[in-house]
């Protein structure tokens, strides 16, 4: 039995993204061992230790970048602190798995990216939104010519707890400048998961749109605060492929229904939903008609596409895991098959080319 790679999660809080996901998929996985965690107060370190059966517990990530026995260092905070986090992790020579968005803007991105190939250490960033069973297999019919040539895409979904109401712990959702919006998270979730389906875009135009313009913090007196980042995000365009491709995303949820996912082909159609928006998350269910068939049916999706998810797994952490077996893969043997910082790097100029679409009309191929 191979030894398992050692795991320090920085913001392993009991309330956050990491004991939702991170945690449960290394607590299920052979090939991983959780070994410390880090929190911003030793008291908070500790109490998650505790929750998490973990040993070692840090007030600060120095103490986890020092720990021995820590080869993979997973970054799992608010976007404006990746950039000093991500770097004394690569300083320390360690493994480093970063959440998505990668840092706050494509200039921070670019700098991390270098920092870490002069460095010459192992990357990867949290778009696991591939690894879906259901999207896997739908890949695949797709390469197997089961739908014909795609002729076009059109994707509607809802991302975020975002409404009318939120609170202190949230309300930097609303804050553009602090990296996680509609666009950056659930939207830019999506469209990587699209892209990696059916290819990129050759060019496109977009329409980002402040719905809401204020929201009520509800724990803070009923502060009322501005919103600065875009709840109603349009993007159309035209694949590599020749396809047309359409997403909508809006803040929030809807009362109808919050994702639905169509590939349209000369010889087929597959259909893709779920109850909710965020699809890094959710749980997809597969519907699809071929040839003559005049409507979608469900479709049974193989064993082999679970294969590298650790049994009884599901929700938030089940793509996480998916991620971790084919990042263990890749530094046992030497591969490149994760998305990592350089791939990272790429959506954020693609979330350049969105925002300049917006503000301009239309994003020519390679901007």
């Amino acid at each position: 039995m191979k030894n398992p790679i050692g795991v320090g999660i920085i913001g392993a809080g009991q309330a956050g993204w990491a004991s939702l996901s991170h945690v449960p998929a290394l607590k299920a996985h052979p090939d991983f061992e959780l070994r410390a965690i880090s929190t911003s107060r030793p008291e908070s370190a500790r109490a998650a230790a505790r929750a998490f059966e973990v040993e070692a517990a840090f007030g600060h990530h120095s103490g986890l970048l020092a720990h021995p026995g820590v080869d993979v260092v997973v970054v799992a905070v608010k976007v404006p602190h990746h950039r000093e986090l991500i770097s004394a992790a690569i300083d320390a020579g360690k493994t480093v798995y970063a959440e998505w968005p990668l840092a706050l803007n494509t200039a921070e991105a670019s700098e991390l990216t270098l920092r870490a190939e002069a460095a010459g250490v192992r990357t990867a960033v949290g778009l696991q939104g591939r690894y879906h069973p259901e999207l896997r297999y739908a890949r695949k019919l797709i390469e197997d010519g089961r739908i014909g040539r795609v002729l076009g895409t059109t994707l509607v979904g809802s991302g975020m707890v975002w409404g009318g109401q939120t609170t202190r712990a949230h309300a930097y959702w609303y804050d553009r400048t602090q990296g996680a919006t509609p666009l950056t998270g659930a939207a830019l979730h999506t469209i990587d998961a699209l892209n990696v389906t059916l290819g990129e875009f050759a060019h496109l135009s977009a329409n980002l749109v402040l719905g809401r313009t204020e929201v009520t913090v509800t724990d803070d007196g009923n502060a009322v605060v501005p919103v600065t980042a875009a709840d109603q995000i349009s993007v159309i365009g035209t694949l590599d492929s020749g396809a047309a491709a359409s997403v909508f995303y809006r803040g929030g949820t809807s009362r109808g229904e919050n994702f639905r996912w169509e590939i349209n082909g000369t010889d087929g159609d597959l259909v893709l939903t779920a109850d909710w928006g965020n699809l890094q998350v959710a749980d997809l269910t597969l519907h699809g008609g071929f040839g003559t068939d005049t409507s979608v049916s469900p479709i049974e999706v193989p064993a082999e596409y679970s294969a590298d998810i650790p049994p009884g797994l599901v929700g938030p952490p089940r793509n996480v895991a998916a991620l971790y077996t084919n990042l263990a893969r890749d530094l046992r043997e030497g591969t490149h098959t994760v998305p990592d910082f350089t791939y990272a790097h790429g959506r954020h100029r693609l979330l350049d080319g969105i925002e300049h679409a917006s503000s301009t009309g239309s994003r020519p191929p390679g901007a």
